[in-house]
């Protein structure tokens, strides 16, 4: 029922409501009047003031105005930019709360979209943590905002307006946020940075290195990647090591096997995968970035078994004839229903999916199941701790 002009929400408004589950996107659940409110900086179970900060026909967003009766969950936010910039969703929540919550993200996410009920189907789905206990100083890729006035920061949530910071507590502590502070930047300039696990530093502005390597050295067991400080990599310093061991123990592929690795980047997944197959096996990469194929063809220049081709993996696909496993790991948005469809296709024994969007990932399990794959395995990963981002690592194998 269409609520009338008087009932329906006005932005500004300050109500008293109840908090309920929390949401994909680092939201919790409210409820007035029937109207359905995502409310930032809130825990479930809270009872409390929000202030409504935007209302279209169907939801409302809003703000933590005042806190009333408290969830044994929350915490003292360490940072003090914290519900003000628009970079960390979690500070005022435990770590351990925080998995929690992006477990019951996941859990709902297959019911909803994919109709898989993990819990009635049997998986446990672990969430793994991989940073210290104070969940900080894990970030080594950052995308600074530069205000009017020149300083550094990050833009507020759902704002163009950016806030000015004097330290990220996220960020790898070799960055040396202070001095990035002190420096003054043109206005229009986004300032990035990046450290390897060599501690190798780049700065550049823009997308044009103002200091640093052009070209910085990663170390993932045992091997070595040259890569563009833009080219995309995993942004938690211990996330590279942890995502292949966990992807290729699923993979398992064997000696002489043909591997699909797509939406490979600079080919993180590849090289541990080149070790699997031998001498025998075939490894192909596909990706549409131009700096990280340029970054892989370097990389796996003297492998005559590894082919790359640079193009949108919708594409390209259709020139692989022959799939012993698949690795993908798309960006948010998934591969879709078009590149679900070719991959079982070749009929793999295994695809292992890589998956940064626990929607996106549902959605495809979904398209799986319907073309004969079934979930053999899934877990969880906080890669983004303070954040309401997180990875899944999910095995499928033919049904029958």
């Amino acid at each position: 029922m269409e609520l009338d002009a008087g009932e329906r929400l006005k932005v500004g408004e300050i109500l008293e409501v109840e908090i309920g589950p929390i949401a994909h996107g680092g939201h919790f659940v409210a409820r007035h009047n029937g109207q359905v409110i995502f409310v930032r900086h809130a825990i479930t179970g809270e009872r409390v003031k929000i202030k409504i900060t935007a209302v279209n026909s169907k939801i409302a967003h809003a703000d933590l105005f005042e806190l009333l009766i408290s969830a044994p969950e929350r915490v003292s936010a360490p940072c003090k930019y914290a519900g003000i910039c628009g970079g960390c969703d979690f500070q005022h929540i435990s770590l351990s709360a925080q998995l929690n919550f992006k477990r019951s993200i996941i859990l709902e996410q297959f019911l909803r979209i994919g109709k898989i009920d993990l819990v009635t189907e049997g998986f446990d789905l672990p969430m793994h943590q991989l940073s210290p206990t104070d969940g900080l100083h894990w970030r080594t890729r950052m995308d600074f905002a530069v205000s009017p006035q020149g300083k550094i920061g990050f833009f507020g949530a759902r704002s163009n307006s950016v806030i000015e910071i004097d330290d990220c507590l996220i960020a790898d502590e070799r960055m040396k946020v202070s001095d990035l502070v002190n420096r003054s930047w043109k206005s229009d300039a986004r300032v990035e940075v990046a450290v390897s696990s060599t501690s190798e530093i780049s700065v550049m502005r823009s997308g044009r290195s103002i200091s640093g390597p052009t070209q910085l050295t990663e170390q993932v067991d045992g091997n070595s990647f040259r890569i563009s400080p833009v080219a995309f990599w995993q942004s938690h310093r211990n996330a590279p090591t942890t995502l292949v061991k966990a992807a290729l123990a699923q993979l398992a592929a064997k000696p002489g096997d043909w591997v699909c690795d797509l939406y490979s980047g600079v080919g993180l997944f590849a090289a541990q995968i080149l070790h699997q197959v031998g001498r025998q096996g075939e490894v192909t990469l596909i990706e549409s970035d131009k700096t990280a194929v340029a970054d892989a063809r370097k990389i796996f220049s003297k492998y005559e078994n590894v082919s790359i081709f640079a193009g949108l993996v919708d594409q390209q696909l259709a020139q692989v004839k022959r799939a012993n496993a698949i690795l993908l790991d798309p960006p948010r948005t998934g591969a879709g229903e078009s590149v679900i469809k070719q991959m079982v296709k070749l009929r793999p024994r295994k695809i292992v999916y890589v998956a940064c969007d626990p929607a996106a990932l549902a959605r495809d399990a979904k398209y799986l199941k319907e073309s004969g794959y079934k979930l053999d395995h899934i877990e969880g990963f906080d890669l983004f701790p303070m954040t309401q981002h997180m990875e899944c690592v999910a095995g499928f194998s033919p049904a029958n």
